[in-house]
This record gives C-alpha cells, sequence and structure tokens, in this order.
C-alpha cells in the first residue's frame, strides 16, 4: 500500500544536526547533508513501496546512479532540519528526483541534492524495470506533483566558465 500524496514536494520528519557531525571548520562536514537527505529519499520510498521490507521480500531495492549536492548555507550543531523531495520523472527503471534541505523552523535553504536512482535485482545485481505495482505508486506521486514547477536548481553542471582570449 503507499502513502496518500499531497501537491507539493514530500516533507521529512523533523531531524537535528549531531554535534558528532560538525567538522573542524565548525560547520556540518559535507558527508552528513548526504545523511540528512539519503534518511528523508528513505522516508518516501517507504511510502512509495520500497523501503527495508521491499528489499528483504522481493530482493530488490534502489541505488543511486548520480547526485549533484548545492551547499548554500552553513548549518551547526542542534539545529533542526527538514527535506522536502520532487520527483522530477521516472521511467522503467529510473528515478529522477530534486530535495531541498531547509531550516526546519526559519525556513531557509542549507543545500540542495539532485540525484537519479536505479531499481536493482539484488540477487542479479543489474538494473531492472520497477514492478508493476511500483510503477503505479510512482505515477500516483508524479500525478501529485504534477503541478510543480521544475527547481530553479535542478540540471545544473559544474564547470568554470572559458575566458575570452586576451
Amino acid at each position: 500500500m503507499s502513502a496518500v500524496w499531497g501537491p507539493g514536494p514530500v516533507k521529512s520528519r523533523v531531524m537535528s544536526v549531531k554535534d558528532e557531525w560538525i567538522d573542524y571548520n565548525g560547520h556540518l562536514n559535507m558527508a552528513y547533508y548526504n545523511v540528512l537527505f539519503d534518511t528523508a529519499v528513505d522516508e518516501v520510498f517507504e511510502g512509495l513501496g520500497m523501503g527495508s521490507e521491499y528489499a528483504k521480500t522481493r530482493n530488490a531495492s534502489f541505488f543511486t546512479a548520480e547526485v549533484h549536492v548545492c551547499y548554500v548555507r552553513e548549518l551547526s550543531a542542534g539545529m533542526p532540519v527538514v527535506v522536502t523531495l520532487q520527483l522530477i520523472g521516472f521511467d522503467s527503471k529510473r528515478a529522477h528526483f530534486f530535495q531541498e534541505l531547509r531550516h526546519a523552523e526559519e525556513d531557509w535553504l542549507s543545500a540542495t541534492s539532485e540525484q537519479m536512482c536505479l531499481h536493482v535485482d539484488m540477487a542479479a545485481r543489474k538494473v531492472v524495470p520497477w514492478p508493476d505495482d511500483i510503477v503505479v505508486n510512482l505515477e500516483a506521486l508524479a500525478t501529485a506533483q504534477a503541478g510543480l514547477p521544475l527547481p530553479e536548481r535542478s540540471g545544473r553542471r559544474i564547470e568554470i566558465p572559458k575566458r575570452a582570449s586576451s
């Protein structure tokens, strides 16, 4: 059974930046941004019917193929945060989604994460099509979010613009 999705991005539970995640620069270490993003992905994918029980009973899961994180504003120990997730698109084997990490009380943007994940047969360790029931759940989320604009930071790439010749 899948979750009932509202018209906006899916919002995670409130999480807190742990003291041990703070690095020698005095802010959240970059690795733990990914912990927060991944925790929120797990919450959404549980609602899509692809949580830990799915992995155990159907011997399938989803793997990250590519991720792009943008760090916008520092987080400090103890700060409450939430992550939103917007499904950008999916096909027979992949899902593309965009996340925002925000301060839970003040709502300012700390970071974004754009990700492509793949559906994997755990026994074969190969990418395989989503089962029909999961496609129905992905379609329900896509339909609920159909009115959302593409996030501003979606599709970014890393580059240093070429300098004009002198």
